[in-house]
């Protein structure tokens, strides 16, 4: 890599910002939405000081304003694979397996994100990106079809491909080329109103799943919505309806907590758009399509395998009693048995700690560092901790929930019918389009704090041998 080339923090800021301002102009209440979230973050942090110094702290509050995720469905193991080199020049990577297909949804999933602290600080964008399991399609002549439809798209322009080239050949690209592949990459998650098959096709495979039909008959995977995080998405929750726009009946996830944990989601309903399709003799006939929306979620403290053990444990004793329809139907009993039941799971920092549910960063305090040079300190992490010679921040969790993202799908169907597959992992195809293996989360997460735990001593250990 020579001096001159981009780092690929950079280039993912390009790319997330170009991607807003598309989305934005594509899809305006998304905009109503940073608007939204930008007003609550600000009063969210006026009214607790302390939130607000934990933040700039572990170096959140810079990224919060630019952090976004997105989604995209994707069609064949090939698509997978060139959107994985894609998104590599971006510095982001395939973290986790989702199977999705055990909620009605006939996909599996990954998230493309940054890995390394200093990247997730710099611009933590990240992008679902899930690949139709053309298996679940019972109907042989329909999977023939969709898949003879599939392979007769390119969804990358052949330059953003040339680029990936470069990429992998030189180690980086330089200013102009980076740029460059930002332009040509926006192009396979732009809209096109102009689908790629007939009214009458587009119609059988809607009938067997509505995302079959989103993702097969177009050119391209569009991207189907943007998130900005919000430090309070109950607030958000209860203002949207003031700024015209009606949010799903509940927020998927943990209900609210002091300490919050995983991720919180809520969106609105995906819009209705014109689309022209083929028809007979090449003309055209006009229809419709929903597959577009807007999404908030807030992020709390990643959790161990422990601590997730009980979370999902408890998310499935709510869902087992209680579904939401669509329209709202048993919402207020859901959300009071969620908020009930997760009473079993701690809700201070302290306890999350002590109990080795959640992953947290540690540092020395000033009083830990002058301890040190008076040579009073102690060792273990547990010790430094309870007599005030380090401090912890939480992690914050980078990831998805499957039933969450499930409920933001099903949320869109316009119908309470649960289509369902037989539970079908397959996380080794999977890898095999993809062409590596997905990172585990879990493990980063433990890294990350063992990480900070050896740095935090370091500095300790440091200050005590400057001691005279």
């Amino acid at each position: 890599m020579s001096s001159m080339t981009v780092h690929a923090d950079e280039i993912r800021s390009l790319f997330s910002n170009a991607m807003s301002e598309m989305y934005r102009s594509e899809v305006p209440q998304y905009g109503t939405l940073i608007g939204l979230v930008t007003d609550i973050n600000t009063a969210t942090m006026a009214s607790d000081p302390e939130l607000e110094q934990a933040l700039r702290r572990s170096h959140e509050l810079d990224r919060l304003g630019v952090e976004r995720h997105g989604a995209i469905r994707l069609g064949t193991p090939e698509e997978l694979f060139n959107i994985r080199r894609i998104f590599a020049v971006l510095g982001m990577h395939p973290v986790g397996y989702y199977d999705l297909s055990v909620a009605g949804v006939p996909v599996h999933s990954t998230a493309f994100r940054p890995v390394e602290d200093d990247a997730l600080r710099n611009n933590p964008f990240r992008v679902f990106t899930s690949l139709l399991r053309l298996e679940l399609i019972e109907d042989e002549a329909l999977r023939k079809m969709a898949a003879r439809i599939l392979a007769q798209r390119q969804i990358f322009t052949p330059r953003a491909l040339e680029l990936v080239e470069v990429f992998e050949a030189e180690g980086g690209l330089e200013q102009a080329e980076a740029e460059e592949f930002v332009r040509e990459v926006l192009e396979t998650f732009r809209w096109h109103r102009d689908a790629a098959v007939t009214l009458a096709t587009y119609n059988k495979l809607h009938g067997a799943h509505r995302l079959i039909a989103d993702i097969v008959s177009f050119r391209g995977p569009h991207i189907n919505h943007l998130t900005p995080r919000t430090l309070d998405i109950d607030a958000v929750q209860a203002v949207m309806p003031k700024r015209g726009i009606t949010p799903k009946a509940v927020i998927e996830g943990p209900p609210r907590r002091v300490c919050p944990i995983l991720l919180r989601q809520t969106s609105f309903k995906a819009i209705e758009e014109r689309i022209v399709f083929k028809a007979a003799e090449g003309a055209l006939v006009e229809g419709r399509h929903t597959a577009r929306f807007g999404e908030i979620e807030q992020r709390g403290v990643a959790l161990t395998p422990k601590g997730r053990k009980l979370y999902d444990r408890l998310l499935a004793s709510v869902r087992r009693q209680v579904q939401v329809g669509v329209a709202g139907s048993h919402a207020g009993t859901y959300e009071s048995q969620l908020t009930g039941r997760f009473k079993e799971f701690p809700d201070s920092w302290s306890a999350l700690r002590e109990q080795g549910l959640a992953y947290f960063r540690y540092a020395p305090t000033r009083e830990g560092l002058a301890a040190a040079a008076s040579k009073q300190i102690l060792r273990s992490v547990d010790e430094l901790v309870a007599s005030g010679h380090l401090h912890f921040d939480p992690i914050i969790y980078e990831d998805f929930l499957p039933v969450s993202a499930a409920g933001i799908f099903q949320s869109n169907l316009d119908t309470d019918e649960q289509q369902n597959y037989s539970e079908c992992s397959n996380r080794d195809a999977f890898e095999q389009g993809l062409g590596v293996k997905v990172a585990n989360e879990l493990d980063l997460y433990a890294k990350a704090q063992q990480d900070s735990i050896d740095g935090a001593l370091a500095q300790l250990s440091k200050a005590a041998r400057k001691a005279p």
